[in-house]
């Protein structure tokens, strides 16, 4: 993520470099907690309550409590205090009781990004939850760039293709076809993603990596890369970076932001 700007911790407004918590906090200590990222245009968080809505399922999931009318409060006297007016909103909830919330920069992200295939063993019990222990998806990350791509695609043990640590994988088939991977492989129920298949003609189901390898062009598609073009999967280039997939995928991002934020400002 971007450099942090402006910080809440359980209310608290102050500058990143002062938010603590406790280091007996079981968040801190074993990862213990779930989280969710939301854009901002101009202030406005996007999908705000689609994205309160899964933080509540996937802290149902792991029996993690937390006041949702408070927070709602604390990310509305956040945003009203400043930070990143097109960056992204952080929101944390800890075992240890804590509401954390953080205005953030936007990445840089390049205009396209090399994927490389990682297996993995899928966690049925963290099946769709934004849980906070990431260090296996960062080290996903680290074990693509090492075999020169810039982000991973997980595949399950049979090949099955899932999604990348931290964003939505979609790709144009050998036909023409726009796939993704249904959320019954086991794969988080992205809001970006779901934006792209409400818009678009989308395939959706259990395909096999080689599908993806014979693809005429991809992108990944999550709340801060929006739409990135794939250039290149396990070290193949692809027939084309960028397609008319992606472009009709990036407008129709583009189109719900906006009425999002026109809908909240009747």
């Amino acid at each position: 993520m971007g450099a942090a700007i402006l910080a809440s911790v359980d209310g608290e407004i102050l500058p990143p470099e002062e938010a603590t918590i406790s280091i007996l906090d079981e968040g801190l200590l074993r990862g213990d907690g779930a989280f969710e990222v939301i854009k901002l245009y101009g202030h406005h968080p996007f999908r705000l309550d689609d994205h309160v809505a899964r933080l509540r399922r996937s802290a149902d999931a792991i029996h993690l409590g937390f006041d949702e009318q408070a927070l709602r409060a604390e990310i509305a006297a956040l945003l009203a205090d400043g930070g990143d007016p097109d960056g992204c909103l952080r929101i944390v909830i800890t075992r240890g009781g804590r509401r954390l919330l953080t205005i953030e920069q936007v990445p840089d992200w390049p205009a396209s990004v090399r994927i490389a295939l990682v297996t993995l063993t899928p966690s049925e019990i963290l099946a769709g939850v934004k849980s906070i222990s990431y260090a296996a998806n960062m080290h996903a990350t680290r074990l693509a760039v090492e075999r020169g791509a810039d982000e991973a695609v997980y595949v399950d043990a049979a090949g099955t293709v899932l999604e990348a640590p931290t964003s939505s994988i979609f790709w144009t088939a050998a036909d023409g076809t726009l796939r993704t991977p249904a959320l019954a492989v086991g794969i988080l129920d992205s809001i970006t993603r779901a934006v792209v298949v409400a818009a678009l003609d989308v395939e959706e189901g259990t395909f096999p990596k080689q599908d993806l390898l014979g693809a005429r062009a991809a992108f990944l598609a999550s709340t801060t890369r929006e739409i990135q073009p794939v250039s290149a999967v396990d070290g193949e280039d692809l027939e084309t970076t960028g397609d008319e997939h992606a472009a009709a995928a990036a407008a129709a991002l583009r189109d719900a932001g906006a009425r999002d934020r026109s809908e909240a400002e009747a």
